[in-house]
């Protein structure tokens, strides 16, 4: 029967981990539990654990340091909630990399690729193979560039000029000429179009919902209908309706 150890400084995350792994390894035998890094090593060294799973931030001897004192002698698994540990992680070793709160389903690729190692003598290789494959992955999110995004939006309104937060920008709507910069408290006139702006606000926090219209997600209030069938965006504290192109529907499925 397979053993395992937790290692983790808050119980309630022991507690969850060991219930999770229950569901999808009823065979694992949990045969410790460590509250730091220097208490896993003890575990480990007293017990030897077919697997350890490993916290990473502990009071302590982290679990970064932990794993490096442990080495193969028990196989490291690191279940934390920062990400950008990623790449120090399967430095150390590590057999694979969990997110807190650990979810079943990802759990469940964890399991499979502890049952892999154990199963076969020659299998680290390919469970080592997909780890750096899902390292790989993980390296470039961490250290891609943000890209930049207009945190501003010079506007006429009459003969001033005004630097506005995109922000507090409700939406922009396009005509031939000009694209109107709406706020809650005035609407203003740039001379640059929509398809432009597309490209250099967040998408995340502006959706295109038309050829000529963009508008801020927190904005939004509702989608409705009108008696010819089109979906109209709602927005707060406005009389304002948007009408949504059908290319742009599937963003409001979930609404």
């Amino acid at each position: 029967m397979p053993t395992a150890i937790i290692a983790d400084d808050e119980r309630l995350m022991r507690d969850q981990l060991r219930m999770r792994l229950g569901q999808v390894w009823p065979e694992l035998e949990i045969i410790g539990e460590a509250k730091n890094g220097d208490e896993a090593i003890e575990l480990v060294d007293q017990l030897k654990p077919d697997f350890t799973f490993l916290d990473i931030r502990m009071p302590g001897k982290t679990g970064m340091e932990a794993a490096t004192v442990i080495g193969n002698k028990s196989h490291i698994v690191f279940v934390t909630a920062y990400d950008a540990y990623a790449v120090e992680a399967f430095e150390r070793g590590a057999v694979d990399y969990v997110l807190k709160p650990p979810e079943q389903e990802r759990l469940q690729i964890t399991v499979d690729r502890l049952k892999t190692r154990m199963s076969k003598p020659g299998a680290a290789a390919d469970v080592n193979a997909s780890v750096t494959a899902m390292l790989s992955q993980l390296a470039e999110k961490i250290t891609a560039p943000k890209p930049t995004y207009l945190q501003w939006i010079q506007a006429s309104i009459g003969q001033d000029l005004r630097m506005i937060p995109v922000e507090e920008i409700l939406f922009f709507r396009s005509d031939e000429k000009y694209t109107c910069v709406q706020t809650e408290r005035y609407e203003a006139l740039i001379r640059k179009p929509v398809r432009d702006l597309a490209e250099e606000l967040d998408p995340a926090l502006f959706w295109q919902i038309h050829r000529a219209t963009l508008v801020n997600v927190n904005a939004i209030e509702g989608v409705t209908r009108d008696i010819r069938g089109r979906h109209l965006v709602m927005i707060k504290g406005k009389p304002d309706k948007l009408e949504v192109s059908r290319s742009f529907l599937h963003l409001f499925k979930q609404m």
